[in-house]
C-alpha cells in the first residue's frame, strides 16, 4: 500500500521554548516532529530563558532576518548585591559580587530603582557579555569565555524603547508572588537558591530593539545602583508580532501534528508584511516575478489603498498565492525583487 506524503509545511510556528531547551534543541526537536529539515529560528534564547521564539519553516526560513529585527518584549527578574561572570545567577560569584545591601548610598531604595532603570531607557550604547554567541575574530565569545578568557568587547548601539517595574521586595518572598508575573512552563535560573535571602529583587518589563542584552541590562541596573545585580529569571513575552498568548510547546505541536490539526496554528509567510499594499500579477509581469526579474508597475492603480510612500508591495500569483516581496527602485515604478519566497 502507498502511503501519501504529507507536503511540507511553509510558514512560522510561534514556540513556546521551555527552560532547558536551547534554540537549536527546539530546531532539531522541529525538524523531528515535522519530518522535514528546512526550519530555523529567529532569535536566540539562553537556555535557561522562557519564553517566545518564532520558528519558520519551509519557504519562511527566507523570513529569519526580517523576524529577528522586530521588537522584543521580556520580563525579567534580578538580585542586587551580587556579581558573576555569567551576569546571572548560574554563574560563579566574583569577588567583590558577595556584598550586602547596606545603608546609605547603596541602600536601593524604590525611588532609586527606578530612576536608574529609567537611565537606561532609550538610545543607549551595550557592551555584549562574554557568556553570548557574539563571534570576535571568528571565536564566539562564550566558547572563550568557558577557556576562562575575556577579552575587550566594543559597545554597541541598542535601544530599550519602554520599561515597567512590576515588582520590588526582598528576594526571599519573591518565590511567592512568581505565578503572578511567569507561566506554568517558566522557572527561575538554577543557582538562585543561593540568594533567596534579604536581597533585594526587581521585577520589571522590558520593551526593546534586536541585540539587547536583558542580563547586560540588568548588571548595568545593578551597577548604576552601586551593589550591582544578577539575572535571576527571564521570558520573553512577545517577539515581533508573537505574543507568548498564542506559543504553543512542543508536546503540544507535536500532539497537534499527530492529529492533523497544526496547520491553523501555522501564520503563513505574508503575515509578516501585512503593513504593506498587495498586488496580483498575471500573464508575462508573473512570469517575470517568479524568476526574480525587475518590473514596471503602476501600484497605484493595482492597489487603491497604496499611497505613495510605501516602498515595499505583496506580489500574489493569479491563484492568490503569495510568492514575493517587491521594492520600489529610484526609477518610477520600476520594483526589484527583495525576496523571492519560492
Amino acid at each position: 500500500m502507498t502511503v501519501e506524503k504529507r507536503p511540507a509545511y511553509n510558514g512560522i510556528i510561534n514556540v513556546y521554548k521551555e527552560a532547558g531547551h536551547t534554540s537549536f534543541d527546539v530546531v532539531a526537536k522541529l525538524r523531528g516532529i515535522l519530518k522535514q529539515k528546512k526550519i530555523g529560528h529567529t532569535g536566540t534564547l539562553d537556555p535557561d530563558a522562557t519564553g517566545v521564539l518564532p520558528v519558520v519553516v519551509g519557504n519562511a526560513t527566507k523570513l529569519a532576518d526580517y523576524l529577528t529585527d522586530k521588537k522584543k518584549e521580556y520580563i525579567a527578574a534580578y538580585v542586587l548585591g551580587i556579581r558573576t561572570d555569567t551576569g546571572d545567577v548560574s554563574g560563579n560569584a566574583l569577588p567583590d559580587g558577595r556584598q550586602r545591601i547596606t545603608a546609605g548610598e547603596n541602600s536601593a531604595t524604590e525611588e532609586a530603582i527606578r530612576q536608574a532603570t529609567a537611565a537606561f531607557t532609550g538610545d543607549i550604547m551595550q557592551i555584549p557579555p562574554m557568556y553570548s554567541a557574539v563571534r570576535v575574530d571568528g571565536r564566539k565569545l562564550y566558547e572563550l569565555a568557558r577557556e576562562g578568557r575575556e577579552i575587550e568587547r566594543r559597545p554597541r548601539p541598542v535601544t530599550v524603547y519602554e520599561t515597567e517595574i512590576l515588582h520590588i521586595g526582598k528576594a526571599a518572598d519573591f518565590c511567592r508572588v512568581f505565578d503572578r508575573y511567569y507561566g506554568e512552563y517558566d522557572c527561575m535560573i538554577p543557582g538562585y537558591e543561593a540568594y533567596m535571602d534579604d536581597r533585594t529583587l526587581v521585577c520589571m518589563r522590558v520593551v526593546c530593539s534586536k541585540g539587547t542584552y536583558i542580563r547586560t541590562l540588568c548588571e548595568d541596573i545593578g551597577s548604576r545602583l552601586g551593589p550591582g545585580a544578577a539575572m535571576a529569571a527571564l521570558k520573553r513575552t512577545m517577539s515581533g508580532a508573537y505574543s507568548i498568548d498564542t506559543a504553543l510547546t512542543l508536546s503540544q505541536i507535536e500532539a497537534r501534528n499527530s492529529e492533523a490539526e497544526l496547520d491553523p496554528v501555522i501564520q503563513p509567510v505574508d503575515t509578516v508584511f501585512k503593513e504593506h499594499p498587495a498586488v496580483t500579477l498575471t500573464g508575462d509581469k508573473l512570469r517575470l516575478a517568479r524568476n526574480g526579474n525587475k518590473l514596471k508597475l503602476d501600484v497605484h492603480r493595482m492597489n487603491v489603498a497604496y499611497l505613495g510612500s510605501d516602498k515595499l508591495i505583496r506580489v500574489y500569483d493569479d491563484r492568490g498565492q503569495f510568492f514575493a516581496l517587491y521594492e520600489q527602485t529610484e526609477q518610477r515604478n520600476v520594483y526589484k525583487a527583495r525576496t523571492v519566497f519560492l
